[in-house]
């Protein structure tokens, strides 16, 4: 398995991070690829990245949250770290409007900046999007064809959104979302729509662990090792077996990153 999404510098893992490693390779994950949110960030994972080769991998790349601060010097910053060999994608970045921890105007440059960073590096981009649908896609959408390949990380939206990503032809990562009986009902009917090679796997530790892991644990922090938890839903959800679900999103992964076996 490869969990696509891992803010594995959050300081929630710094008593343990090691130990979190660990019981990710136990429990089966084969590959992390590590979010990079700000340039701070972006640096961060690329070192850690460049500490464990072949197992986890990073992003470079300003969250929306974090537009605030994108300028020119950042962009040469995010174009060096995107040389590195162990950095494979463009991001996380995209649109926020249900914080607004950025003003929109910025959001939306520092997205369509990053967006020509990796169609000039020819990089796959790993974005977000949350209550910006509409302006969302219609900056992704001119951009599209020159880039290799696109994922929106962390999906929950509406029928109506999958579709358009999928028109767009964008992969479409799956979290611990869908094992949430309340919010992830309507994530538990969509995600069969997904086809299996746009389809990828992820935790976004340490946020949204899967609120049916059993026994409930009293730490409510998700890490890389409950990966195989959440491919078990989804496959449920998909009427699949969960060992070829597996198998189909790990080629998926190492196809859309260019990960060597």
């Amino acid at each position: 398995m490869i969990d696509i999404g891992v803010n594995l510098t959050s300081s929630q893992f710094d008593k343990d991070r090691e130990a979190v490693l660990a019981r990710a390779h136990a429990a089966g994950v084969t590959g992390l690829i590590l979010t990079g949110t700000s340039l701070t960030e972006s640096r961060a994972v690329a070192e850690l990245a460049a500490e464990r080769p072949g197992f986890c991998y990073a992003t470079a790349g300003v969250h929306p949250h974090d537009a605030k601060t994108f300028d020119d010097t950042t962009l040469n910053e995010l174009r060096e770290l995107a040389t590195q060999p162990q950095v494979v994608a463009v991001g996380e970045c995209g649109l926020d409007f249900n914080r607004d921890f950025s003003p929109r105007p910025r959001q939306e440059a520092a997205f369509e900046a990053q967006l020509a960073l990796a169609a000039e590096l020819q990089l796959p981009v790993f974005m977000h999007c949350r209550d910006a649908h509409e302006r969302f896609m219609a900056i992704l959408g001119p951009w599209r064809a020159r880039l290799p390949a696109a994922v929106l990380h962390c999906f929950t939206g509406t029928e109506d959104e999958l579709n358009d990503c999928l028109a767009l032809d964008l992969h479409i990562g799956i979290t611990g979302w869908i094992c949430d009986e309340r919010r992830g009902r309507e994530l538990q009917r969509l995600v069969s729509l997904i086809p299996s090679e746009r389809l990828m796997l992820e935790t976004d530790s340490p946020y949204l662990i899967p609120r049916d892991l059993s026994p409930r644990l009293a730490s409510r922090r998700n890490e890389p090792a409950y990966l195989p938890h959440i491919a078990g839903r989804i496959a449920a959800c998909r009427g699949e077996h969960t060992a070829e679900l597996i198998a189909a999103t790990t080629a998926t992964s190492r196809r859309f990153f260019q990960l060597q076996e």
